[in-house]
């Protein structure tokens, strides 16, 4: 038994066989008619004649070149893949209202199927609003819009969507097999969250960082994107996949449009839109509403509605954002949120992204990481990273799949593992076809050269490899690597134009008129197969345009590098002026100079160094490196083994070895004041593109000597040594600046080690707003291992802005951070009080000290203080200058949240009764944990002494160091803190009362009170007091207690004559089994005053080590 639905619109006539299931049969060569808003037809897309006419070239970002993986298992044959495919049945052709043929049919959340007219009128009729139930089961319905776009509209559009996703191309289309993507796909390695470095750093960096990694994240695979983890419970809505160039996020999106087309996941979405940048380039100077924008792109859905589209649940894939020519601006745009409205393309995706239009679609972004941030935080609810391959038997199974030959594929693998940059790089699935296909080449021919070692050779040899295969294909018979004929150079130099100038506007794609300008034919460009490739088929056709890219961005990187080169040696001055700028203002233009003797031997040789230099500090002045990995192409180009093998392509040879040293020994002594560390470290790698070793053996050594101390280190060995401390296997437990001995340039190049240490003392080293960065991307990173940062001592100002936005992030587990003396802007205090605020449950310690504290950042940080989450223990805010808001705001905060500050700094601030008191408050809760409290010189009045003396009575438990130096205490308030200290419950083993104007009477009460409850005190200062014979007598009778514990007594200052000192030298040789330091400095007093105490020091009966009398 079958059943037939005969499809007016376009004779695909649909039939369902019980058991063959549901297949569509159209007429010879299809329908091209044209759609309702298509009426010329130019917008719609010609049915595929066969899925091998359909298929997708991937390239670039869209990991083109080789598959990005493989399946561990065989994939099924064609037929079996048909047979497994699965396409929704068709409903019942009649409304079971009017029995009738369904005329614009919709279908209730139930799931039956009813003419639009019939189940309106009826719900009219039952008067009933919002739920309504169905005519046919009675169900109630979620709303009454939840009618649904009509199976053979979504059969349709799962078969477009499948043809146009199920075959991708291995190499490119002139040259590769077309090879259906279930049967090369793996699940590439998808995590939650991003690398947080990706914004000042190229993406070969931040390969760098993630090889090192040990992934501890589960992945997750690309057909759950949208799905939360269990302790989520905020839908997910938007979600923005990040990724370097090639590393696969194109895959995992076909993979994703795949199998829904196909009926196995995410079947609950209606419609899915998948939207190509490169594709929405074309209208952006078309208005258009996104109902019409729907029809343009995806001609399957010309009979979809607005109100359809504005009730099911749709998912739009916005694919290759970094690819994007519209501007996107999320602060200032018109707000649409009609379907049918007009606008255009980029304000139609703002809007649909900030979930003004269709607020309950899905939206999916995939960006490289450095465009990602065009979407703003708030806007998204998830963040993912495509990894590529991060094991190595990820890598080696590629290599396994990519040759038959065993023995081939173990040399390929054990070469790349002998090179670090290339092992690096083949995270990137394009990467490992790239290397692939020439050292398959190399170990197969019988020209035995040295394998590539740097990425420079690599390159070089695949251009070459990329140039023999076009000579075969297009002559028929195979040339050597030497034969580089004037036409193959000719189009190179075009097409290193091409990569250069598009590099300059950090585009990975481009369009005719590009090719245009660079005189580059487009045969001439696609018989280049390996090189430049035509990347959409029919996809494009509607708009009659074609888009081009390079295989991947670094092919890219390197055809712009052998571009600039050539112009160098062939004296183009004019495009090097454009690209350089006269960075000699002021004097001869250095082009000029660099010129003006140019058949000069020696001022030949001299150029190349000077525009080298000029080359490397317009790329060391680049935000995000963009250009670091075309610089270090540049300098390795230089080599003669590069020139013998390129030949005629870099112009003149200019490659003796004096010329060699003399790039070197300028790279060695390059200065980069001002510069990011993170770009110094690519100077380091310049030289290694040279083969020079010698810097890489140094650092290596310097790793193993035991006085690493003593080793003078240049600032190039710096840079080369943060980055291999930041390579590390093994995470630094202390990175301290200061104990390098090196400039202070060179202390600034070891920052980048940050990100692989759990302490890092950077204090007192003219830290900037860029330093503060390369710190905040390491509180950022995926792990972040520090745990203490110390940025004290530097003139940070607004820098803490930067700071914060590494607090605030999810990744930072930060314990302990000192900001003291470091002139905080009243916006860096804020934005660090907020960031901990946004992230309160890691951080231990905080010093905020010697920083002017307005009242508003107090107030933020007191937010912080009050959090639930909040674990602070040691809070310091010394000298903070607080107002009598900010002191009480303080209190007020402790005293909601008291059970977790152990030690709170208040010293130097001139602190009122009505602060004292609320802190008092905190003192007396039995909630209170405080062990140290520091209020030195705060201008206590009496009033507030004998509130904080009461409030420790109250609650004597756990306070160990009390420190009240500096305020002038009255006798009733040191009565007061006597009663303290005399308590049974009195724990206190640090007191501090230097220069508090202790009157005899007061005196006379702290040795009393001390001898009643001698047990626990370890030191006491009473310096600066005028003391008198008779009190320090007092004080004796405690030092002689035999439970007396104390072990550093400070009395300097204190107008002791020599009767005191005979006084203390008894005391100790009655009880000689504790003191250990005692300090009676500034009492003007003589040899033989102190003569009986120095013997103490001397006796090996006495525990006195330390003794300091002397100015």
């Amino acid at each position: 038994m079958s059943l037939s639905v005969d499809e007016d619109e376009d004779g695909a006539e649909l039939s369902h066989d019980t058991n063959r299931g549901l297949s569509i049969k159209e007429p010879p060569g299809g329908s091209n008619e044209p759609g309702p808003s298509d009426p010329q037809g130019q917008y719609n897309r010609p049915r595929a004649e066969s899925p091998v006419s359909t298929c997708l070239s991937m390239k670039s970002d869209r990991s083109k070149g080789f598959p990005p993986n493989f399946s561990r298992e065989p994939g099924p044959s064609d037929t079996e893949e048909t047979e497994r495919t699965h396409v929704p049945e068709v409903d019942p052709a009649s409304c079971s209202l009017c029995q009738k043929v369904q005329s614009d049919p919709v279908r209730t959340s139930c799931g039956h199927w009813l003419c639009r007219q019939c189940i309106t009128s009826y719900w009219d009729q039952s008067g009933s609003s919002g739920d309504s139930s169905c005519p046919q089961c009675e169900e109630t319905s979620r709303t009454r819009a939840e009618l649904q776009i009509h199976s053979s509209v979504q059969i349709e559009h799962k078969l477009s969507l499948r043809s146009r996703c199920e075959c991708v191309t291995e190499g490119t289309e002139e040259t590769g097999s077309r090879t259906r993507l279930n049967r090369i796909y793996t699940e590439l390695y998808i995590t939650e969250g991003q690398s947080e470095d990706v914004h000042t750093q190229h993406e070969v960096r931040t390969l760098e960082t993630v090889s090192k990694k040990i992934i501890q994240e589960s992945p997750i695979r690309c057909q759950d994107i949208f799905k939360a983890l269990p302790e989520q419970q905020k839908p997910i809505r938007v979600v923005l996949t990040n990724g370097v160039a090639g590393v696969g996020k194109t895959f995992s999106v076909l993979k994703f449009t795949l199998d829904w087309a196909e009926g196995l996941e995410n079947q609950d979405v209606s419609l899915v839109v998948l939207l190509s940048f490169r594709e929405l380039n074309l209208v952006t100077d078309e208005q258009y509403s996104l109902l019409t924008l729907l029809h343009v792109f995806h001609p399957t859905l010309q009979k979809v509605t607005a109100e359809q589209i504005s009730v099911c649940k749709l998912l739009f894939i916005l694919d290759g954002l970094d690819e994007s020519r519209l501007s996107l601006d999320f602060h200032h745009f018109q707000v649409v949120s009609d379907v049918t409205q007009k606008s255009s393309v980029n304000v139609l995706l703002t809007n649909l992204i900030k979930g003004n239009l269709l607020p309950s679609a899905l939206i999916w972004i995939t960006s490289r990481p450095a465009a990602a941030n065009q979407i703003p935080p708030s806007c998204v609810d998830r963040v993912t990273e495509v990894r590529g391959f991060t094991t190595d038997d990820q890598k080696e199974e590629y290599f396994k799949k990519r040759s038959t030959e065993e023995d081939l594929s173990n040399k390929m693998i054990s070469h790349i593992k002998t090179s670090r940059s290339l092992h690096i790089m083949c995270q990137i699935p394009v990467f490992c076809w790239i290397s692939s296909t020439v050292l398959e080449h190399m170990l197969t021919s019988d020209q035995r050269e040295e394998l590539p070692k740097t990425l420079t050779d690599l390159y070089s040899h695949f251009i070459m490899v990329q140039t023999k295969r076009k000579n075969k294909y297009k002559k028929g018979h195979e040339t050597s690597l030497e034969e580089l004929t004037k036409a193959d150079m000719e189009v190179l130099l075009k097409l290193g134009r091409l990569a250069f100038e598009q590099l300059e506007k950090r585009n990975m794609m481009f369009y005719q008129e590009d090719l245009d300008q660079c005189g580059l034919d487009v045969t001439e460009a696609l018989v280049y197969s390996g090189v430049c490739t035509e990347i959409f088929k029919t996809e494009t056709v509607i708009f009659h345009k074609t888009i081009y890219s390079f295989v991947h961005l670094s092919v890219q990187e390197f055809l712009a590098a052998v571009y600039i080169y050539h112009c160098y040696t062939s004296n183009n001055t004019e495009v090097l002026k454009r690209f350089l700028g006269d960075q000699d203002k002021g004097s001869e233009s250095f082009f000029m100079k660099m010129f003006r003797r140019f058949t000069v031997s020696d001022s030949l040789s001299d150029s190349l160094v000077v525009f080298l230099r000029k080359v490397m500090i317009k790329s060391l002045q680049s935000e995000n490196g963009h250009l670091d990995l075309f610089v270090r192409f540049l300098h390795g180009l230089c080599l003669e083994s590069n020139h013998r093998l390129l030949g005629g392509l870099l112009g003149p040879k200019e490659n003796r070895p004096k010329l060699i040293h003399k790039v070197i020994k300028n790279l060695k002594k390059m200065n980069t004041e001002d510069i990011c560390p993170d770009r110094s470290i690519n100077i380091f790698h310049c030289l290694m593109e040279m083969k020079d070793q010698t810097v890489h053996q140094e650092i290596q050594e310097f790793l193993k000597s035991e006085n690493r101390s003593w080793k003078k280190l240049s600032e190039i060995q710096c840079s080369a040594l943060a980055y291999m401390l930041q390579m590390s296997e093994e995470v630094l437990d202390e990175l301290n600046l200061q104990k390098y001995n090196t400039s202070d340039e060179g202390r600034l190049r070891l920052i980048p080690a940050v990100r692989n240490c759990r302490k890092a003392i950077l204090s007192a080293c003219r830290l900037s707003q860029t330093h503060c960065e390369v710190v905040a991307s390491a509180l950022k990173s995926n792990p972040s291992h520090l745990r203490l940062l110390d940025l004290s001592a530097n003139n940070l100002q607004n820098s803490g802005v930067k700071l914060a936005s590494g607090l605030e992030s999810p990744n930072c587990r930060l314990e302990t951070l000192r900001l003291n003396k470091c002139s905080l802007s009243q916006i860096s205090c804020s934005s660090v009080a907020s960031a901990l605020k946004s992230n309160p449950s890691h951080l231990i310690k905080l010093d905020l000290s010697r920083n002017n504290l307005q009242d508003s950042s107090v107030k933020e940080l007191c937010d912080f203080l009050q959090s639930p989450h909040c674990k602070l223990q040691d809070l310091g805010l010394d000298n903070c200058s607080l107002s009598e808001i900010s002191c009480s705001s303080v209190a007020s905060a402790l005293k909601s949240n008291p059970s977790h500050l152990i030690k709170l700094g208040l010293s130097g601030n001139e602190l009122k009764d009505s602060s004292v008191k609320e802190l008092c408050d905190f003192l007396q809760s039995p909630h209170c944990k405080l062990q140290d409290l520091w209020m030195w010189r705060c201008s206590l009045s009496q009033i507030s002494c004998s509130s904080v003396a009461s409030a420790l009575k109250s609650n004597p438990f756990h306070l160990i160091t009390l420190h009240l130096g500096g305020n002038e205490l009255k006798d009733s308030s040191v009565k007061e803190l006597c009663d303290f200290l005399q308590s049974p419950h009195c724990k206190l083993q640090d007191l501090w009362m230097w220069g508090c104007s202790l009157s005899q009477i007061s005196c006379s009460s702290v040795a009393s009170a001390l001898k009643s409850n001698p047990s626990h005190l370890i030191k006491l200062d009473l310096s600066r007091n005028d003391l008198q014979d008779s009190s320090v007598k007092e004080l004796c009778d405690f030092l002689q207690s035999p439970h007396c514990k104390l072990q550093d007594l400070g009395l300097w200052g204190c107008s002791l004559s020599k009767i005191s000192c005979s006084y203390l030298a008894a005391a100790l040789k009655s009880n000689p089994s504790h003191l250990i330091e005692l300090d009676i400095r500034w009492n003007n007093l003589k040899d033989s005053d102190v003569k009986e105490l120095e013997d103490l020091v001397q006796s090996p009966h006495c525990k006195l080590e330390k003794l300091e009398w002397r100015w």
